[in-house]
């Protein structure tokens, strides 16, 4: 049971930042944060869970079971993550590449404290047990001192897993998948990393949130490892017996000319390459989506839409669909997973080709971070746009890919890669 208190923040963005602050001092963090994004479909404007009571940590091994008897038996908020190896348990499939990060496969906590904004609303939650610190803590946020933020001053040597010329290479034989008809996309991802180095994780992911101002920023720590996204994109989202995805498929960079900028838009809606990108994935998810979804219920809501982020235009789709009141949560996830923008069609052959050109396991990256609520509602990023960071192994990791048609150059597809890594970049280099 949880003792709910309304606040209402002098200043909420003051309010926001020193919470953030706060809850530094627990081992298990999941901070989700709109941007003020005016989304239809969200609940919470930004969303902080800290200080585990109980959690799940599993490697991939029946991990959509085990997470299932957690929720259903936990029947209280409950926050964590989906690596994208958690593909293995759906399906015969394997992660053998390397990994400097060593995040758990799946991991979710129920907090002791839960924070929910809505409208300059704070909405307290805490379990029984804590509710006598509502008032201490809302005092200890409110005198956090920034400067208790150190800043960190070692430049960081960012290293590609993947060199230019082996890119090309790499994509030339996954256009010849293609060719051959064994796949008709797949998203190929590339890592980039630094070793024996060292960043401040509130500071890197305030310069990576204020970069982009995305929808859908996340802030995850679990002990001693970090993610810090800047992601544009929804998976999946259940509302009632309502499920929206979207996908996002089509990207073009920004420009600080209004002309020039609203020319891009024009040119991202009828580029045939981009819009190929985009219907394909709808398509993957739609059927993704009939698994769980009621007779007829599954239909696409918008298609190829522009929406603009401070760094890059993206052609963004959603498609919803219908669910019996008795469909468990998590079996909609799991009929899901991993979301099809970040595989490709048909899902598992693209994931067997990504598997063998890839150089990196996507562990956490192209996975997924949000939280089931008691009625078992539930909302869920995409890991992209994200910076990974393992404190003790001092390794840090971001990752960006592009999907790769028949209609791909190799050259476009490796520049895009680079626009969607600069937030990353200047991020880490400040």
């Amino acid at each position: 049971m949880r003792t709910t208190q309304n606040y209402q923040p002098k200043n909420i963005e003051n309010f926001k930042q020193n919470l953030l602050l706060w809850s530094q001092q627990f081992d298990d963090v999941v901070w989700l944060d709109s941007n003020n994004h005016k989304d239809e479909y969200s609940n919470y404007d930004a969303v902080l869970a800290v200080d585990a009571f109980t959690t799940i940590r599993t490697d991939f091994f029946d991990a959509f079971e085990r997470l299932k008897e957690y929720q259903t038996s936990i029947k209280d908020w409950i926050f964590g993550y989906l690596t994208y190896d958690l593909k293995n348990t759906t399906e015969r499939l394997k992660s053998e590449n390397f990994d400097g990060l060593d995040f758990p496969d799946l991991y979710f906590f129920q907090p002791k404290k839960l924070f929910l904004f809505k409208d300059n609303q704070v909405e307290i939650k805490y379990l029984k047990m804590v509710d006598d610190e509502i008032d201490a803590d809302l005092k200890s946020i409110a005198n956090v001192i920034s400067s208790a933020v150190e800043k960190l001053q070692n430049p960081i040597k960012i290293k590609l897993r993947i060199h230019k010329d082996e890119y090309f290479e790499k994509v030339t034989k996954m256009l010849n998948h293609i060719h051959r008809g064994d796949i008709y996309e797949a998203n190929f991802c590339q890592e980039f990393y630094a070793e024996d180095s060292e960043i401040n994780p509130i500071e890197t992911f305030k310069k990576l949130n204020e970069n982009s101002k995305p929808p859908f920023a996340s802030f995850l720590k679990f002990e001693d490892k970090y993610m810090m996204s800047a992601s544009p994109e929804r998976y999946i989202k259940k509302n009632g017996t309502t499920v929206i995805s979207q996908p996002i498929k089509g990207t073009a960079k920004r420009s600080k000319n209004k002309t020039e900028d609203l020319k891009l838009i024009e040119n991202l809606l009828k580029d045939p390459k981009e819009r190929s990108e985009n219907i394909m994935i709808v398509d993957l998810v739609r059927n993704d989506l009939s698994h769980t979804a009621t007779k007829g219920s599954v239909e696409v809501k918008e298609l190829c839409k522009v929406y603009s982020f401070l760094q890059v235009h993206q052609m963004i789709s959603t498609v919803q669909s219908k669910v019996a009141p008795e469909t468990n949560a998590v079996d909609i996830i799991k009929s899901t997973f991993p979301m099809g923008s970040m595989t490709g069609v048909p899902k598992i052959s693209a994931m067997n080709i990504i598997e063998n050109l890839e150089e990196t396991k996507r562990g956490l990256y192209s996975g997924s971070v949000g939280y089931f609520a008691p009625n078992g509602d539930f909302d869920f990023n995409v890991i992209i746009r994200s910076i990974l960071y393992n404190e003790t192994k001092k390794y840090i990791s971001y990752s960006v890919g592009g999907a790769i048609t028949a209609k791909s150059d190799p050259l476009k597809e490796y520049e895009e890669c680079l626009i969607k890594a600069k937030a990353m970049r200047e991020a880490l280099e400040g």
